[in-house]
């Protein structure tokens, strides 16, 4: 049986059985968190044979404790999620009470039920990853693996005992973990690992950073009820966003009770018998039960070994990459966070699809980082496509069109909740082409995963004009955007037309 493979940059035909009779596995991937599983079962089913490693499962990850599923699955995307429905309920009981429920003026919360049924669920999801993999029929081994050449890898399973394999190709997946400034007392502090498992609800929290992680706890933390002040460097947080979808999103933490302190750093923690005291940079000092630290994530390959193989790295750790995901090393790959390039679990998912497409299908595919959607699962949440305003102008030869709305949720209407929705339309003005696409507020991810595929297919302003909306709903706002906000020229100021 003959398989194409990609060697040198070029697809050619190899043998099977000369390859198997040389070495043990056609791919070995360290690493089984999101795209490391992706690009093993997808090997698998192009007829390779796959082998993985990963380290031991533990809700709180470590240099030697992860889990199959990874980040995402075990202390990542999925448990924050449901730590955020659990928050939304708080403003929903409010809410409610103008919709004719009577409820009761205390209400209690039991974190620990949460906490519970959160564990069971990433226990139940690790499961399933397993499973996933067995009946791909990849061979799974439980233990730290390292690289020892270009075609061996060596796995230390829990009793220490060492396992070496060689294989056609390896493939590093092995993500990235939460790190901790530099400063006096930084070892009090805890980081998103350990704020999904919490023994208990803290009732005071200060969150330093001012990325999604540190937004998304704030939220989390505030939602259930607790005191959140909420630290970050810059005068917005969500650096990397549009700067007018920034600052709702900075308005509506203050209207739901957060404090935010911009242009601001922490410069030492103390434990004090009332708790843990903060210092800041402007002279701030500040009681808490709990310090999250969110400022940031490394790669994952300090006990790699990639070095003493030759594997390049940047500046930050991240192992580099061509735009195949492939190693300077011709038989060494990398996908998802290891690499820094846009570190998201569906893209971490996409490069693994990619990486067996050209490996083990004969069909040489690059990543394709236009157009990719996110989230920021605040309450409510932000959710962008596409360019920013910013970015928009950056990139552009001509003008821009930008289309807001800003409007109070039907639902806001009789809850009495005074917190806008607001949506934006990026637009380049000689084409029509819609550029980019932002929206604030109850259900936004939903949305924007459908405006996500009309950007793909290159929708223009016209196109969004010409569809017909679902009434009453929020996002048929994006079809009804008819009036240019304003008009601005790349490099020059903006043009208002519609105050």
């Amino acid at each position: 049986m003959a398989r194409k493979m990609l060697i040198d940059g070029e697809v050619n035909q190899t043998n099977q059985v000369e390859e198997e009779a040389h070495f043990d596995f056609d791919l070995f991937v360290i690493g089984a968190g999101s795209g490391g599983v992706r690009a093993a079962r997808f090997s698998a089913n192009y007829g390779a044979k796959v082998g993985i490693c990963e380290l031991p499962f533990h809700p709180i990850s470590s240099e030697v404790i992860g889990g199959v599923g990874g980040t995402c699955v075990i202390r990542g995307c999925v448990p924050k999620k449901i730590l955020v429905y659990g928050a939304n309920f708080g403003g929903e009981i409010e809410d409610a009470r103008n919709y004719g429920w009577e409820v009761n003026e205390k209400v209690d919360f039991n974190w620990k039920k949460l906490l519970q049924k959160k564990t069971d669920e990433i226990i139940r999801l690790n499961g399933i990853y397993k499973r996933l993999l067995s009946n791909a029929g990849v061979k799974l081994y439980e233990g730290e693996g390292k690289i020892v050449g270009p075609n061996e890898v060596e796995v230390t399973q829990l009793d220490g005992t060492k396992l070496r394999y060689s294989a056609k190709h390896i493939l590093i997946a092995t993500g990235s973990r939460a790190q901790r400034p530099a400063i006096p007392g930084q070892e009090l502090a805890i980081t998103s690992d350990e704020a999904l498992s919490l023994e208990d609800l803290p009732k005071r929290v200060v969150v330093f950073g001012g990325g999604y992680i540190a937004v998304e706890f704030a939220s989390i933390w505030r939602g259930m009820g607790a005191t959140v002040d909420l630290f970050f460097r810059k005068e917005l947080p969500l650096r990397g966003f549009d700067d007018e979808m920034r600052a709702v999103v900075a308005r509506n933490l203050e209207g739901r009770g957060i404090n935010l302190h911009p242009r601001s750093n922490l410069i030492e923690l103390t434990k004090t018998e009332k708790g843990i005291k903060i210092y800041t940079d402007h002279k701030e000092e500040l009681l808490a039960d709990v310090v999250l630290f969110a400022t940031g994530r490394a790669p994952n390959t300090k006990r790699l070994n990639l070095e003493a193989v030759g594997v390049e790295l940047d500046n930050v750790g991240a192992v580099k990459v061509d735009e195949y995901s492939r190693t300077n090393i011709p038989t060494i790959w990398a996908v998802g966070d290891v690499t820094n390039r846009m570190n998201l679990t569906p893209v971490a998912l996409m490069e693994g699809t990619c990486f067996a497409k050209t490996v083990f299908a004969g069909q040489p595919t690059k990543p394709d980082y236009n157009h990719i959607p996110c989230a920021v699962f605040s309450i409510p949440p932000l959710s962008v496509v596409g360019l920013s305003e910013e970015q928009a102008l950056e990139q552009a030869n001509g003008d821009v069109l930008v289309f807001t709305s800003t409007f109070n949720p039907m639902k806001n209407t009789i809850s009495g909740r005074q917190e806008k929705t607001v949506m934006k339309l990026v637009v380049d003005a000689e084409t029509d082409k819609v550029l980019g696409a932002s929206m604030f507020g109850p259900d936004a991810p939903e949305i924007m995963q459908g405006i996500a595929v009309a950007l793909k297919c290159g929708a223009t302003k016209q196109q969004f004009d010409s569809t017909v909306g679902i009434h009453p709903s929020a996002a048929e706002e994006f079809v009804t955007m008819r009036s240019v906000t304003r008009r601005v020229t790349a490099g020059g100021k903006p043009k208002t037309t519609n105050p």
